[in-house]
């Protein structure tokens, strides 16, 4: 079994995918800023994913390093969830380590060779930023280092906290396009398809998406 660190475990896929993986019988390691309500069959740790040094000592010896954050800011004056690709990139490398990474929806074609869903005149403004700053997280893993073995994760636009829907085990894993009806996805279907990928690794340097 593969020992897993997982930054942002106590978000909506984060939280998921970590209690996906012990199920599993992997070894979690969970990194969040606060770390209340995490399962206790989780190791916890407190820090921030910026912090080059907690970074570091977090990942040593780990097959996968999983990011569940926002790309965003939380607060003014923050670095931005790619500010901290470079580290995360070097450290992979030198560990052996698969990085993956929780991602939007979008930065998904509507079609082959189409524009992103975010590009589109519908796309709500509130969510425009946080697409977008995803959207550039997914170009820099495809330019980064060929030596970096990484996943991106986008679930259906439908996906949040505030459509938590129900574990089933049944979904479609695409890629760069949006599957054909694709509307949601549960967290827990999400994660089991997170997880599937962590195991079976055949999506190297690639983006999948996941929907019902």
């Amino acid at each position: 079994m593969a020992k897993v660190v997982v930054f942002g475990v106590t978000g909506y896929a984060g939280s998921r995918i970590g209690v996906e993986l012990v199920s599993r019988g992997h070894k979690v390691v969970g990194v969040a800023r606060h770390t209340q309500d995490v399962d206790g069959r989780i190791q916890v740790l407190t820090g921030s994913i910026h912090d080059a040094a907690f970074v570091a000592d977090a990942v040593k010896g780990a097959q996968q390093i999983v990011v569940a954050l926002r790309a965003e800011p939380g607060e003014e004056g923050e670095p931005q969830l790619i500010d901290a690709l470079p580290l995360l990139t070097r450290l992979s490398i030198e560990n052996g380590a698969r990085l993956s990474f929780v991602g939007g929806a979008g930065s998904l074609k509507v079609a082959e060779g189409g524009p992103a869903l975010v590009e589109g005149a519908e796309f709500p403004d509130a969510y425009k930023g946080e697409a977008l700053s995803h959207q550039a997280i997914l170009g820099a893993l495809r330019e980064s280092d060929a030596a970096l073995d990484w996943f991106y994760v986008s679930p259906a636009p439908a996906f949040g906290s505030w459509n938590p829907g129900e574990r089933t085990g049944s979904f479609r894993v695409g890629g760069d396009v949006l599957l054909p009806g694709a509307e949601t996805v549960s967290g827990d279907d999400y994660a089991i398809a997170y997880v599937d990928e962590i195991e079976a690794g055949v999506h190297r340097r690639e983006r999948i998406g996941v929907a019902y």
